[in-house]
């Protein structure tokens, strides 16, 4: 969904607009999340120096289930859309392949590009999508008048928890574009929100299912690795051009460069490697530690690229270049967690898991397993492919070859669609999604506060102990 320059401020919303979403218990979020930007204490103050509470806020109505939530399985699985830009509409492509979906609705505020996926949907010889354009929360009409089972959220950051929280008060369920939220408050409204509306919510994160990800778990659910001790990974890509862009992402995504100093995008590297911890089935994140660099590289592309008098000149940004942030889990393992957004470099996640018999590292890919592999040498991605293959990958290939990022969307949707149709718990849920989401936060706190500890909130209040670890799945 493509917003003005300045994503903000509170003047894009009239008092109508808040009051509506304020009524919708939304309200909070969406005000949150327009003013978050600004650097804070994960709960509470700007900087503050009181740690960030790991308790649940006062008051939380529901309780985690004690079995992984699921609902009753569902024939079609009737979809709303809300931003369907270059990523949203990406996900509608993919959905049109997959059986058993509806796409019933749209919605995005740039009216020709909503046009133009809907006609995707027409040229497939389906029924044309309701459309709502009418500004930045039409979201809520949709979710208050269509009859949906899922709303797929793809919008700027600081609409994911307002888009989500309408969509499960209005009895559908919620999926969303990374992170998640920002604010440890918009985590836990989350939860509560899921956990009251008996609703699930999901955090699409594709790099779950990457080919590289996926044969390494299926490679530490064979026991090869031995027991896990430690893992490295990160986000490595230079967006400078696309944070400067007068389009897409670059409407909004520079903002959060210039308010906020932190690990901003953890999920694309933590995600996989929490697969393989088995974080919240068997293992939590217990804190985190974390520290940037100076800040440089964005004020320097500026002055390189935009001549004498453009404003982009002036901009001041306290985003540090490079941030590294260590977590602690509850059984004493490390994590290592980059995030390098704003210096020239190849893109890499990095992608590393280590146990006690052997290791996995991405960028490139190798294998190392004692016993197997020669002695103090690495064994190629592409030599073991073909045995440590997941066998998801296998099933799906031909049907993902073309979508997003190598395949691997196509593949995280199809497993959505169909835990929602044979009524089994997601793959990931909202836990995950908090949980994941938490470290931007977090760390905006130890680094703001010297480097301190700061503590995971348990989003599951303990429930992390009992659920069983993501198994093995097939199409």
């Amino acid at each position: 969904m493509s917003h003005p320059d300045d994503p903000t401020g509170p003047s894009h919303l009239d008092r109508r607009e808040l009051l509506k979403l304020g009524a919708l218990g939304v309200g909070g979020a969406a005000l949150g999340g327009l003013s978050a930007c600004a650097p804070q204490d994960p709960g509470t103050t700007a900087g503050g120096s009181q740690a960030p509470s790991s308790s649940p806020p006062p008051g939380l109505a529901a309780q985690a289930p004690a079995e992984p939530f699921r609902t009753p399985p569902m024939e079609t699985v009737r979809v709303g859309f809300v931003g369907v830009g270059l990523q949203g509409g990406s996900h509608v492509r993919n959905f049109l392949g997959i059986e058993g979906v509806e796409i019933v609705a749209l919605c995005d505020i740039d009216v020709p590009r909503m046009e133009e996926v809907a006609s995707w949907v027409e040229a497939d010889g389906r029924p044309r999508p309701t459309l709502y354009g009418e500004g930045e929360t039409d979201f809520v009409r949709l979710c208050e008048t269509e009859d949906l089972d899922l709303v797929f959220t793809a919008t700027p950051w600081r609409w994911h928890v307002p888009v989500c929280v309408a969509a499960m008060e209005n009895g559908k369920h919620a999926a969303t574009e990374v992170p998640a939220a920002y604010t440890l408050d918009d985590c836990w409204r989350l939860v509560e929100v899921a956990e009251a509306q008996q609703k699930h919510c999901v955090m699409m994160e594709n790099c779950n299912y990457d080919r590289p990800e996926m044969m390494v778990f299926n490679i530490v659910k064979q026991g090869l690795l031995g027991e896990l001790l430690h893992a490295e990974c990160g986000y490595n890509h230079d967006l400078r051009a696309i944070k400067f862009s007068d389009a897409n992402e670059g409407l909004w995504r520079r903002a959060h460069s210039r308010d906020r100093n932190g690990n901003l995008y953890p999920t694309h590297g933590l995600g996989p490697v929490a697969n393989c911890m088995d974080i919240n089935r068997g293992d939590a994140f217990d804190y985190l530690v974390s520290m940037s660099s100076p800040s440089r590289g964005l004020q320097d592309f500026a002055r390189d690229n935009f001549p004498e008098g453009d404003p982009k000149r002036d901009e001041q940004f306290v985003l540090g270049d490079v941030n590294t942030s260590l977590i602690k889990t509850a059984r004493g393992r490390t994590i290592y967690v980059v995030h390098d957004t704003n210096l020239p470099r190849p893109y890499s996640r990095i992608h590393m898991v280590q146990g006690s018999r052997g290791l996995f590292q991405g960028y490139p890919n190798r294998l190392h397993i004692e016993g197997r592999s020669p002695a103090h040498r690495w064994e190629d991605y592409a030599d073991v492919l073909a045995e440590f293959d997941h066998p998801l990958w296998r099933d799906l290939e031909a049907m993902s070859e073309g979508a997003g990022h190598g395949g691997m969307d196509f593949i995280e949707d199809y497993r959505l669609v169909k835990c929602l149709r044979e009524g089994l718990p997601t793959d990931m849920n909202v836990y995950d999604a908090a949980a994941l989401s938490a470290v931007g936060p977090l760390s905006e706190w130890s680094v703001a506060n010297g480097s301190r500890p700061a503590a995971f909130p348990d989003f599951t209040r303990g429930r992390w102990q009992s659920y069983p670890s993501w198994e093995i799945v097939r199409a």
